[in-house]
């Protein structure tokens, strides 16, 4: 009587984490219709993986079987073209995944990213505490007083912006410079309408002038790649930006007296 063949110990474990992986996303997105946030599915997954291998070495038996192919792999003189073959294969695809998990997308985010975070009442910059409630820009007058001045101010804040902003928020303010492709989230795009032209003057100078690390303590993890720009730019500096960004993206700033 003829003995069946046996599927490999190793074989069958892959075949049942990967069973369990298309069963979670056939669950997702197929019976429920919802995609499995990839940071929920890597917990799942971690779990499972961990649980598998506990089941399949629970006996000695059963771990020296599994382990059998991969140790006869590394041992076997035999096996020494499939060795060096499989030895370069896996760290290739392992760098593959590495490379794709860290590129960042331009598409919407499955878990809703704030965008805006609730501002404190005063904020400390530049050596003094200021009050966001009542804070203007002390240039925003002259777009009625004095409109050539005005201008000035502007072009002066676009050159600012080019020399310090544009390489993660692009020379067109779409979130899209050379430096976006590196960071994730990927910066803002300021021609969106659910961006600066929701907010006040005052709110864009605190993100500017305290950047991510500025950001509320009490809802953090807060995901923002924006430094301290009062250690680089001057208060000036940064209103006259505010500036440029309003006038270059064709809109304008909300008011407290409207909200």
């Amino acid at each position: 009587m003829t003995k069946k063949r046996r599927i490999p110990r190793l074989l069958q474990l892959v075949l049942v984490v990967l069973g369990i992986y298309l069963g979670f996303v056939l669950t997702f997105d197929v019976i429920l219709g919802q995609v499995i946030p990839k940071s929920l599915l890597t917990m799942y997954m971690f779990f499972v993986i961990a649980g598998v291998l506990m089941v399949f070495t629970f006996t000695e038996e059963s771990a020296q079987e599994l382990i059998g192919p991969i140790k006869a792999l590394v041992e076997d003189p035999s096996k020494k073209m499939v060795r060096n073959v499989v030895f370069v294969i896996v760290p290739l695809l392992a760098g593959v995944y590495t490379y794709a998990s860290l590129m960042p997308s331009f598409e919407a985010p499955v878990e809703l990213r704030t965008i805006h975070p609730a501002p404190p009442s005063s904020v400390k910059a530049f050596g003094k505490r200021f009050d966001l409630a009542t804070l203007e820009n002390p240039y925003r007058k002259f777009e009625k007083e004095d409109p050539d001045k005005f201008h000035k101010l502007v072009k002066q804040g676009g050159e600012i912006y080019i020399q310090n902003c544009q390489y993660c928020h692009g020379d067109r303010l779409d979130g899209k410079g050379p430096y976006a492709a590196g960071l994730n989230p990927t910066p803002l795009n300021f021609q969106d309408v659910g961006t600066i032209a929701q907010l006040q003057e005052s709110f864009v100078f605190w993100r500017i002038a305290t950047g991510g690390p500025g950001l509320p303590a009490e809802a953090a993890p807060w995901i923002s790649s924006m430094p301290i720009w009062q250690d680089f730019l001057s208060e000036d500096e940064i209103w006259k930006v505010i500036l440029f960004l309003y006038e270059y993206t064709g809109r304008q700033p909300r008011s407290w007296e409207h909200e």
